[in-house]
């Protein structure tokens, strides 16, 4: 099976000019959101347009929202947020955490995240307490399979745990053996992994479909139905594909 992208698809870049450009996610309203983490910035880009939606970011890295399109943020410097819909923001996990880098939203209502410093993937339940769900040594991204059955845990490596029905994991499976600093699922059953060499791209039992070149580095991605948006450094890019993405909220 061939990578799932027309092959006179090119990427188009939305905007540049950042330091360190991370953790894209779209919002129902028809806007992308992604981080600027030395400059503790989450930027805001609509056609045409460019703002900043958040100084002060305590160094934010990835960006997802809940159902209620509430927006969720992994601080690196020790916590995860929740921004309300009046824009307060409220602290749903700090104490013993360290640098939390990545998170998703599942359908219980619960949040997965990355502590990478303490080895760790932590959840958020549904009733809002802390707990510890999977020891995964230097662990950065996360995704949840299109069923949400399973996580992906990347770091040094790829890995799928089962979820449990009580939301804890089960024992890491091999996937696929990429560096990757960020990671999407399709509805497919693909994932899509942002790795040093570009956006590789592996079908559910790990077998790879092949790699998107990318101009530095990918950091991240996020999908708006079959839209990739992507995140280098220094720029924001944007491609179509041939598949859905997964939706988690």
């Amino acid at each position: 099976m061939p990578l799932p992208l027309d092959p006179a698809q090119k990427l188009t870049q939305l905007a540049t000019g950042f330091a360190a450009a991370h953790g894209p996610v779209f919002s129902r309203r028809g806007y992308l959101l992604f981080t600027d983490v030395p400059n503790q910035r989450i930027h805001k880009w609509e056609p045409g347009q460019l703002t900043t939606l958040r100084e002060n970011t305590r160094r934010a890295t990835n960006l997802t929202f809940d159902h209620q399109g509430r927006l969720l943020t992994a601080e690196a410097a020790g916590r995860l947020t929740r921004t309300e819909k009046n824009g307060a923001l409220t602290v749903l996990a700090e104490k013993g955490l360290q640098s939390p880098h990545d998170l998703v939203y599942a359908i219980d209502g619960s949040i997965y995240f990355t502590d990478p410093p303490a080895h760790r993937v932590y959840q958020i339940t549904r009733q809002g307490q802390l707990r510890p769900v999977a020891e995964a040594p230097h662990a950065r991204a996360l995704a949840l399979s299109s069923n949400q059955q399973h996580l992906y845990v990347a770091g040094p490596a790829v890995q799928r745990h089962a979820i449990a029905p009580d939301g804890r994991l089960g024992p890491g499976q091999p996937y696929a053996p990429l560096a990757v600093e960020g990671l999407k699922t399709d509805e497919d059953g693909n994932v899509w992994m942002a790795t040093p060499q570009g956006l590789a791209v592996h079908n559910r039992q790990g077998e790879p479909l092949g790699l998107l070149p990318t101009p530095e580095p990918p950091t991240n991605c996020a999908f708006s139905g079959p839209t990739l948006y992507l995140t280098t450094p220094s720029a924001v890019h944007r491609i179509q594909t041939k598949v859905f993405g997964t939706r988690t909220f």
